[in-house]
């Protein structure tokens, strides 16, 4: 009798924590859902259905992330093969993180804000959800985009192709590639008027010199006129110059 109670009670107290883990897990996927719904919205993913599908979510939200959704789908399905699910399972945890990652910079997050997303995924997803943050895909190319398995090529209609997703790397020290920042609009500088540097008065370039082969002098026409006639002969010598006066001490002759 005793192990009858026993075995009922026990099934009953079984019995309420599945319908509270039921609740709980209700709850958890319908704000999972409405987040996502919020982001993708951001991303501008048509079809808010998409964010309330299983699976199918966590599929888009690897591809806004930069990582292909296959590689999502292959850990989900090798974590559900015994003794095996635990790698698959950390695996899984740190694609969604890398992800998660992405999709914060997009939103003007800080790589930091990843430890949040491993710790409380979903907080993480609610303040990306509600924020003022807007969706900006053209940022650096994500580490892995060389990469043909890991990163995202995929086409999905209704789902944005992200810029960054599939760029080749690039080498150290070179411009990223993908992103060019919008020119500024609505204003131009108006062009200098009204003002002209005056000319130097006063100066002209010497002409260029003639090409062609220099012109020979005109011989002249008339001979050169005889020179003039000599000078004149100097005029007569001048006169003797006159005596001079008598001593007035010597007595007249």
């Amino acid at each position: 009798m005793d192990s009858y109670y026993y075995d009922t009670g026990a099934a009953a107290v079984l019995g309420i924590l599945f319908v509270i883990g039921f609740i709980f897990a209700i709850a958890g996927y319908v704000l999972v859902s409405l987040f996502l719904m919020k982001i993708f919205d951001k991303a501008g993913v048509q079809g808010k259905w998409r964010a309330w599908v299983p699976v199918y979510n966590y599929l888009i939200f690897a591809k806004l992330g930069d990582v292909s959704p296959w590689v999502v789908l292959i850990a989900m399905a090798l974590s559900l093969i015994p003794y095996l699910n635990f790698l698959t399972g950390i695996a899984l945890a740190v694609v969604m993180a890398l992800a998660a990652w992405r999709i914060g910079l997009k939103l003007q997050k800080d790589a930091v804000w990843v430890i949040l997303w491993v710790l409380l995924g979903i907080v993480w997803l609610g303040i990306n959800a509600f924020d003022k943050s807007r969706w900006n895909p053209n940022i650096v190319p994500a580490p892995w985009a060389g990469n043909s398995f890991f990163a995202d090529a995929t086409v999905w209609q209704g789902v944005p192709v992200q810029p960054s997703a599939s760029a080749a790397p690039q080498a150290y020290g070179a411009a990223p590639q993908g992103y060019a920042p919008p020119a500024p609009q609505g204003y131009a500088p108006p062009a200098p008027q009204g003002y002209a540097p005056p000319a130097q008065p006063g100066y002209a370039a010497p002409a260029a010199p003639a090409t062609g082969a220099p012109v020979p002098p005109v011989p002249p026409t008339t001979p050169p006129a005889p020179p003039a006639a000599p000078p004149a002969a100097p005029s007569a010598p001048p006169a003797a110059p006159p005596a001079p006066p008598a001593d007035p001490t010597q007595p007249p002759a």
